[in-house]
């Protein structure tokens, strides 16, 4: 892929450096819970993900944009790695909670002293949509793994295609991803190629699948959606193309279990280091 890829255009920026502060505020109250209840949503398909591709007892992982660090957490417990090191730019919800094995970093993974050094596995959940150059990054947690490390990517798909039910659900969906790229830098249309740019940084045995929860009325998933609505809600408005009354009725679509449409789904890519001769 040339260093004219589209998947690196640029992108607006991020406000005042910190990723999403604009909008996503670690210390905002209820934003801990929040994260949370995305990962009551996806943890149990990333874990089966993980383990299926190696991690385990003597593993060595790095997690990138660790959040709450639900993932760093299971991986230690539950698949019985060595030793993770979960990166976030702010650690406040990984520092409450000290653990045997997980170390708390504070970093940018896009700043150029990032050389945290080298893992079995690499995981991003989440993460690279909200960055820029995704072609960039890739390449670069391609290069912290081990050789016949894994590198594990998951982002999220927008499946508010042109052939999607013209809902409240529907409009406040797009709304919500255009509010977000316009503040914030949040861009999800590249992440069908990720596969792709696993295999232009150089790995091998590259495959990818998708998880779409269902929105069910009171699940994780339909709540996580509904509380990201309301912290994005004013760059939604300033889209144009919803206002208040037509956030207010998809949020009552998701609550009451009308059909609303499909939830973005999660993209899961993966592909390992060739191993070294000898």
């Amino acid at each position: 892929m040339s260093r004219d890829s589209p998947h690196d255009s640029p992108r607006p920026p991020g406000g005042d450096g910190r990723y999403g502060e604009r909008v996503f505020r670690p210390q905002d109250e209820g934003e801990g819970d929040r994260i949370d209840l995305g990962a009551l949503a996806y943890d149990d398909i990333t874990l089966a993900r993980l383990r299926e591709l190696g991690a385990g007892p003597g593993r060595r992982c790095l997690d990138l944009g660790a959040g709450t660090g639900t993932v760093a957490r299971r991986l230690l417990r539950e698949a019985g790695v060595a030793e993770v090191v979960a990166v976030d730019r702010d650690v406040r919800f990984l520092a409450a909670r000290p653990e045997p094995g997980l170390t708390a970093v504070a970093a940018d993974v896009t700043s150029d002293g990032f050389r945290p050094g080298l893992f079995d596995l690499v995981h991003a959940r989440f993460l690279l949509m909200h960055l820029p150059s995704p072609e960039r990054l890739v390449r670069r947690l391609a290069g912290l793994l081990a050789p016949g490390g894994v590198l594990v990517l998951g982002d999220a798909v927008d499946l508010t295609t042109e052939g999607a039910p013209a809902t409240a659900y529907t409009r406040t969906v797009r709304a919500m991803w255009r509010g977000l790229r316009e503040t914030i830098g949040t861009d999800v249309s590249w992440v069908p190629h990720c596969p792709e740019l696993l295999r232009a940084a150089g790995l091998v045995s590259v495959a990818a699948e998708i998880h779409v929860p269902p929105l069910v009325p009171g699940s994780p998933i339909s709540r996580f959606w509904a509380q990201t609505w309301d912290r994005a809600r004013p760059a939604m408005v300033a889209t144009g193309l919803v206002d208040e009354a037509v956030i207010d009725e998809a949020a009552r679509d998701l609550r009451s279990g009308a059909f609303a449409g499909l939830s973005p789904g999660m993209l899961t890519a993966w592909g390992s280091r060739p191993a070294e001769a000898g």
